[in-house]
Protein backbone atom coordinates (compact mmCIF):
# COMPACT_ATOMS: atom_id res chain seq x y z
CA UNK A 1 0.00 0.00 0.00
CA UNK A 2 1.19 3.60 -0.76
CA UNK A 3 1.94 6.19 1.82
CA UNK A 4 -0.97 8.28 0.96
CA UNK A 5 -3.58 5.58 0.80
CA UNK A 6 -1.90 4.28 4.32
CA UNK A 7 -2.22 7.51 5.90
CA UNK A 8 -6.04 8.32 4.45
CA UNK A 9 -6.19 4.93 6.36
CA UNK A 10 -5.23 6.17 9.49
CA UNK A 11 -7.85 8.40 9.65
CA UNK A 12 -10.85 7.88 11.54
CA UNK A 13 -13.94 6.96 9.10
CA UNK A 14 -16.11 8.64 8.32
CA UNK A 15 -19.87 7.01 7.53
CA UNK A 16 -21.08 3.78 8.59
CA UNK A 17 -18.37 1.14 8.23
CA UNK A 18 -18.45 -2.14 8.53
CA UNK A 19 -16.18 -4.21 11.32
CA UNK A 20 -15.18 -7.39 12.97
CA UNK A 21 -14.37 -7.57 16.65
CA UNK A 22 -11.64 -10.27 17.87
CA UNK A 23 -12.34 -10.76 21.55
CA UNK A 24 -10.96 -12.61 24.74
CA UNK A 25 -14.84 -11.85 26.22
CA UNK A 26 -14.17 -13.67 29.52
CA UNK A 27 -10.83 -12.81 30.37
CA UNK A 28 -11.88 -9.21 32.01
CA UNK A 29 -15.14 -7.09 33.08
CA UNK A 30 -14.38 -4.89 29.85
CA UNK A 31 -14.95 -6.93 26.88
CA UNK A 32 -18.30 -7.37 27.52
CA UNK A 33 -18.89 -3.46 27.89
CA UNK A 34 -17.22 -3.16 24.17
CA UNK A 35 -19.23 -5.68 22.79
CA UNK A 36 -22.50 -4.00 23.78
CA UNK A 37 -20.85 -0.67 23.03
CA UNK A 38 -20.36 -1.64 19.59
CA UNK A 39 -23.91 -2.97 19.45
CA UNK A 40 -25.35 0.21 20.49
CA UNK A 41 -23.39 1.96 17.77
CA UNK A 42 -24.95 0.34 14.80
CA UNK A 43 -25.47 3.92 13.07
CA UNK A 44 -21.58 3.88 12.43
CA UNK A 45 -21.02 0.22 12.98
CA UNK A 46 -22.04 -2.58 11.08
CA UNK A 47 -20.95 -5.82 12.43
CA UNK A 48 -19.77 -8.79 10.31
CA UNK A 49 -18.16 -10.75 12.61
CA UNK A 50 -17.04 -11.60 16.89
CA UNK A 51 -14.35 -13.70 16.99
CA UNK A 52 -13.33 -15.95 20.49
CA UNK A 53 -9.66 -15.14 21.02
CA UNK A 54 -7.12 -17.44 23.43
CA UNK A 55 -6.48 -16.25 26.81
CA UNK A 56 -4.90 -18.27 29.56
CA UNK A 57 -4.85 -16.98 33.16
CA UNK A 58 -6.61 -17.89 36.28
CA UNK A 59 -10.16 -18.01 34.77
CA UNK A 60 -8.81 -20.66 31.93
CA UNK A 61 -7.31 -23.78 31.98
CA UNK A 62 -5.77 -23.43 28.67
CA UNK A 63 -5.57 -20.85 25.77
CA UNK A 64 -8.18 -22.96 24.28
CA UNK A 65 -9.83 -23.14 27.41
CA UNK A 66 -10.25 -19.62 27.59
CA UNK A 67 -10.95 -19.12 23.92
CA UNK A 68 -14.03 -21.37 24.24
CA UNK A 69 -15.22 -19.56 27.67
CA UNK A 70 -14.93 -16.14 25.57
CA UNK A 71 -17.07 -17.75 22.86
CA UNK A 72 -19.78 -19.10 25.51
CA UNK A 73 -19.59 -15.25 27.23
CA UNK A 74 -20.15 -13.69 23.29
CA UNK A 75 -23.30 -15.29 22.97
CA UNK A 76 -24.59 -14.48 26.79
CA UNK A 77 -23.78 -10.58 26.23
CA UNK A 78 -25.75 -11.12 22.86
CA UNK A 79 -28.69 -12.44 24.40
CA UNK A 80 -28.57 -9.95 26.92
CA UNK A 81 -28.94 -7.15 24.96
CA UNK A 82 -31.35 -8.87 22.43
CA UNK A 83 -28.77 -9.35 19.77
CA UNK A 84 -29.77 -12.95 18.79
CA UNK A 85 -29.67 -12.01 15.43
CA UNK A 86 -25.67 -11.54 15.55
CA UNK A 87 -25.37 -14.91 17.43
CA UNK A 88 -24.59 -16.90 13.74
CA UNK A 89 -21.83 -14.50 13.25
CA UNK A 90 -19.87 -15.63 16.16
CA UNK A 91 -16.66 -17.50 15.09
CA UNK A 92 -14.13 -19.93 17.29
CA UNK A 93 -10.83 -18.76 17.22
CA UNK A 94 -7.70 -20.02 17.90
CA UNK A 95 -6.24 -22.79 20.41
CA UNK A 96 -2.85 -21.89 21.14
CA UNK A 97 -0.77 -19.00 20.43
CA UNK A 98 1.85 -18.84 17.14
CA UNK A 99 4.50 -21.08 17.59
CA UNK A 100 6.00 -19.01 15.12
CA UNK A 101 6.38 -15.95 13.29
CA UNK A 102 5.71 -18.08 9.93
CA UNK A 103 3.04 -21.00 10.98
CA UNK A 104 -0.58 -19.37 11.59
CA UNK A 105 -3.03 -21.23 14.07
CA UNK A 106 -5.95 -22.39 12.26
CA UNK A 107 -9.11 -21.72 13.13
CA UNK A 108 -12.92 -20.91 12.39
CA UNK A 109 -12.54 -17.39 13.07
CA UNK A 110 -8.92 -17.07 10.57
CA UNK A 111 -11.14 -18.40 7.41
CA UNK A 112 -14.00 -16.32 8.00
CA UNK A 113 -11.73 -13.28 7.99
CA UNK A 114 -10.21 -14.14 4.87
CA UNK A 115 -13.30 -14.74 3.19
CA UNK A 116 -15.22 -12.09 4.82
CA UNK A 117 -12.10 -9.33 3.16
CA UNK A 118 -12.20 -10.63 0.02
CA UNK A 119 -15.27 -7.93 -0.41
CA UNK A 120 -13.23 -5.07 0.42
CA UNK A 121 -10.25 -3.00 -0.56
CA UNK A 122 -7.78 -0.23 0.01
CA UNK A 123 -10.47 2.10 -0.57
CA UNK A 124 -13.10 0.68 1.20
CA UNK A 125 -11.40 -1.63 4.05
CA UNK A 126 -12.93 -3.81 6.28
CA UNK A 127 -12.50 -2.61 10.35
CA UNK A 128 -10.59 -5.26 12.67
CA UNK A 129 -11.03 -3.84 16.52
CA UNK A 130 -8.64 -6.72 18.38
CA UNK A 131 -9.05 -6.50 22.40
CA UNK A 132 -7.43 -9.55 23.27
CA UNK A 133 -4.18 -11.37 22.48
CA UNK A 134 -4.07 -10.76 18.35
CA UNK A 135 -3.41 -14.70 17.50
CA UNK A 136 -6.55 -14.31 15.11
CA UNK A 137 -5.68 -11.22 12.96
CA UNK A 138 -1.80 -12.52 12.82
CA UNK A 139 -3.25 -15.82 11.91
CA UNK A 140 -4.85 -14.52 8.84
CA UNK A 141 -1.98 -12.73 7.54
CA UNK A 142 0.29 -15.10 7.44
CA UNK A 143 -1.82 -17.24 5.70
CA UNK A 144 -3.43 -14.77 3.45
CA UNK A 145 -0.67 -12.00 3.00
CA UNK A 146 -3.26 -9.79 0.66
CA UNK A 147 -5.59 -8.93 3.30
CA UNK A 148 -3.27 -6.07 4.44
CA UNK A 149 -4.43 -3.84 1.78
CA UNK A 150 -7.72 -4.69 2.45
CA UNK A 151 -8.18 -4.21 6.41
CA UNK A 152 -7.65 -1.68 8.87
CA UNK A 153 -6.68 -3.14 12.89
CA UNK A 154 -7.42 -1.32 15.94
CA UNK A 155 -5.53 -3.48 18.68
CA UNK A 156 -5.49 -2.52 22.12
CA UNK A 157 -2.42 -3.88 23.54
CA UNK A 158 1.05 -3.32 24.55
CA UNK A 159 2.48 -0.16 26.99
CA UNK A 160 2.94 3.31 26.37
CA UNK A 161 6.36 3.33 24.62
CA UNK A 162 7.52 5.51 27.37
CA UNK A 163 6.70 3.31 29.47
CA UNK A 164 8.86 1.00 32.02
CA UNK A 165 8.36 -2.37 29.62
CA UNK A 166 6.01 -3.46 27.41
CA UNK A 167 4.73 -6.58 29.75
CA UNK A 168 1.30 -6.44 29.14
CA UNK A 169 -1.29 -9.24 28.98
CA UNK A 170 -2.75 -8.87 25.38
CA UNK A 171 0.55 -8.22 23.64
CA UNK A 172 2.72 -10.99 26.27
CA UNK A 173 0.18 -13.83 25.63
CA UNK A 174 1.14 -14.10 21.89
CA UNK A 175 4.87 -11.82 21.19
CA UNK A 176 5.10 -13.27 17.64
CA UNK A 177 1.32 -12.41 16.41
CA UNK A 178 2.03 -8.59 17.45
CA UNK A 179 5.47 -8.11 15.75
CA UNK A 180 3.59 -9.93 12.54
CA UNK A 181 0.64 -6.70 13.42
CA UNK A 182 3.61 -4.56 13.82
CA UNK A 183 5.39 -5.38 10.98
CA UNK A 184 3.09 -6.11 8.22
CA UNK A 185 2.54 -2.80 6.93
CA UNK A 186 -1.46 -2.86 7.24
CA UNK A 187 -3.16 -0.04 8.43
CA UNK A 188 -2.63 -0.13 12.22
CA UNK A 189 -3.82 2.02 15.07
CA UNK A 190 -2.54 1.25 18.88
CA UNK A 191 -4.91 1.87 21.73
CA UNK A 192 -1.45 1.13 24.59
CA UNK A 193 -2.84 0.24 28.32
CA UNK A 194 -0.16 1.39 30.98
CA UNK A 195 0.35 5.10 30.47
CA UNK A 196 -2.68 5.56 27.94
CA UNK A 197 -5.96 3.57 28.53
CA UNK A 198 -5.79 2.92 32.15
CA UNK A 199 -7.20 6.42 32.70
CA UNK A 200 -10.30 5.15 31.19
CA UNK A 201 -11.99 3.78 34.83
CA UNK A 202 -15.47 3.83 36.81
CA UNK A 203 -16.69 3.05 40.45
CA UNK A 204 -18.88 1.39 42.35
CA UNK A 205 -21.10 4.37 43.01
CA UNK A 206 -20.84 5.51 39.29
CA UNK A 207 -21.98 2.15 38.05
CA UNK A 208 -24.92 2.15 40.70
CA UNK A 209 -25.68 5.65 39.36
CA UNK A 210 -25.81 5.04 35.84
CA UNK A 211 -26.58 1.29 34.84
CA UNK A 212 -27.69 -1.28 37.54
CA UNK A 213 -31.36 -1.66 37.51
CA UNK A 214 -31.86 -0.19 34.25
CA UNK A 215 -32.16 -3.23 31.82
CA UNK A 216 -30.75 -6.38 32.09
CA UNK A 217 -27.60 -6.21 30.01
CA UNK A 218 -26.73 -2.77 31.89
CA UNK A 219 -27.15 -4.51 35.20
CA UNK A 220 -25.36 -7.32 34.19
CA UNK A 221 -22.00 -5.10 33.10
CA UNK A 222 -21.90 -3.18 36.30
CA UNK A 223 -22.80 -5.24 38.72
CA UNK A 224 -20.15 -7.81 37.05
CA UNK A 225 -17.67 -5.16 37.40
CA UNK A 226 -18.37 -4.59 41.28
CA UNK A 227 -18.11 -7.89 41.90
CA UNK A 228 -14.91 -8.20 40.05
CA UNK A 229 -13.49 -5.22 41.67
CA UNK A 230 -14.69 -6.33 45.29
CA UNK A 231 -12.99 -9.63 45.17
CA UNK A 232 -9.74 -8.27 45.79
CA UNK A 233 -10.75 -4.47 47.15
CA UNK A 234 -13.70 -5.01 49.34
CA UNK A 235 -13.53 -2.39 51.89
CA UNK A 236 -11.43 -0.51 50.20
CA UNK A 237 -11.82 2.37 47.95
CA UNK A 238 -11.43 1.51 44.28
CA UNK A 239 -11.77 2.34 40.71
CA UNK A 240 -11.68 -0.05 37.49
CA UNK A 241 -10.48 0.28 34.35
CA UNK A 242 -12.32 -0.80 31.33
CA UNK A 243 -10.19 -0.79 28.60
CA UNK A 244 -11.43 -2.48 25.59
CA UNK A 245 -14.41 0.09 25.35
CA UNK A 246 -11.63 2.27 24.14
CA UNK A 247 -10.64 0.53 21.02
CA UNK A 248 -14.01 0.68 19.64
CA UNK A 249 -14.41 4.30 20.44
CA UNK A 250 -11.78 5.14 17.79
CA UNK A 251 -14.00 4.09 15.40
CA UNK A 252 -16.63 6.77 16.33
CA UNK A 253 -13.90 9.28 16.99
CA UNK A 254 -14.84 12.12 14.88
CA UNK A 255 -13.14 15.66 15.22
CA UNK A 256 -10.85 14.00 18.11
CA UNK A 257 -13.73 14.45 20.72
CA UNK A 258 -12.82 10.78 22.59
CA UNK A 259 -9.07 10.47 22.54
CA UNK A 260 -6.04 11.74 20.61
CA UNK A 261 -3.26 10.38 18.64
CA UNK A 262 -0.20 10.70 16.41
CA UNK A 263 0.89 9.16 13.93
CA UNK A 264 4.44 7.30 14.73
CA UNK A 265 6.82 4.41 12.58
CA UNK A 266 5.81 1.40 14.02
CA UNK A 267 7.97 0.17 16.63
CA UNK A 268 8.70 -3.47 17.16
CA UNK A 269 7.82 -5.42 19.79
CA UNK A 270 11.06 -7.30 21.20
CA UNK A 271 10.68 -10.53 22.83
CA UNK A 272 12.32 -9.10 25.93
CA UNK A 273 9.30 -6.90 26.83
CA UNK A 274 10.69 -3.60 24.93
CA UNK A 275 10.39 -1.72 21.97
CA UNK A 276 12.83 -1.17 19.78
CA UNK A 277 12.92 1.10 16.94
CA UNK A 278 13.29 2.05 13.36
CA UNK A 279 12.62 5.19 11.60
CA UNK A 280 12.46 3.17 8.18
CA UNK A 281 9.59 1.60 9.54
CA UNK A 282 6.01 2.45 8.12
CA UNK A 283 3.51 4.75 9.79
CA UNK A 284 1.13 4.06 12.25
CA UNK A 285 -1.77 5.55 14.42
CA UNK A 286 -0.88 5.83 17.99
CA UNK A 287 -3.61 7.11 20.61
CA UNK A 288 -1.64 8.73 23.59
CA UNK A 289 -4.70 10.58 25.31
CA UNK A 290 -8.59 9.32 26.36
CA UNK A 291 -11.64 11.47 27.53
CA UNK A 292 -12.74 9.80 30.12
CA UNK A 293 -15.79 11.43 30.90
CA UNK A 294 -17.00 12.37 27.19
CA UNK A 295 -16.21 8.90 26.40
CA UNK A 296 -18.18 7.14 29.70
CA UNK A 297 -20.87 9.70 28.84
CA UNK A 298 -21.46 8.46 25.64
CA UNK A 299 -21.03 4.57 26.92
CA UNK A 300 -23.55 5.03 29.69
CA UNK A 301 -26.26 6.82 27.56
CA UNK A 302 -25.80 3.72 24.92
CA UNK A 303 -26.30 1.61 27.05
CA UNK A 304 -28.98 2.69 28.19
CA UNK A 305 -30.87 2.58 24.50
CA UNK A 306 -33.20 -0.56 23.09
CA UNK A 307 -31.57 -2.94 20.87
Amino acid sequence: MKQAQLLRNLSVPQGRIDVILDTDAYNEVDDQYAIAYMLRSQDKLNVKGIYAAPFHNKKSKSPKDGMEKSYDEIHKILKLAGAEDKIPLVKKGSETYLPNESTPVESEAVDDLIEISKGYNEDSPLYIVAIGAITNIASAIIKDPTICDRIVIVWLGGNATWAEHNCEFNLQQDIAAARIIFGCGAPFVQLPCTGVVDSFRTSGPELAHWLIGKNPLATYLAENTVKEAESYAKGHAWTRVIWDVTAVAWLLNEDNRYMKSRLIHSPIPEYDNRYAYDLSRHFMQYVYSIDRDMLFGDLFNKLLKEY
